[in-house]
């Protein structure tokens, strides 16, 4: 089966996990999945994350995070969506929640956070915003 937007489709699952309080989730692997799991766990926003490459295709893993019974993701939301591409310089790069949140970030030197890509002066396609 063929997706249209894997990365909108992993915000999907994460989400729909989250609400039904599951510990993990289970979506198709790609290095551009993985790394944005590597922010997310950076970040702390999951425990952890692992490639399962023992059948034909390799699976993400990801390990959901909670605290005092609720997810640590409150909204996960795709900005950048194939009908509609969102660039930003690093100056104008969104703050969400006034910093209290984190965007991901797809630049030239690789995918991090809103955060990192203002300090090294970077811009590029605003991938999602977490908070």
């Amino acid at each position: 089966m063929s997706l249209s937007d894997p990365i909108g489709d992993m915000i999907a699952r994460i989400k729909n996990a989250q609400m039904r309080n599951h510990k993990k989730v289970e979506l198709p692997s790609s290095n551009f999945k993985i790394k944005i799991a590597e922010v997310l766990k950076n970040e702390g926003f999951i425990i952890n994350y692992k490639i399962d490459n023992e059948s034909k295709k390799t699976k993400l893993l990801i390990d959901l995070k909670y605290f005092g019974g609720n997810p640590v993701i409150n909204t996960i939301e795709r900005i950048s969506k194939p009908g509609r591409r969102i660039f930003s310089r690093a100056e104008s790069l969104p703050k969400v929640n006034n910093g209290l949140g984190i965007a991901i970030i797809s630049t030239p030197k690789g995918v991090m956070t809103d955060i990192d890509a203002r300090k090294q002066k970077v811009g590029g396609e605003i991938i999602c915003k977490v908070f």
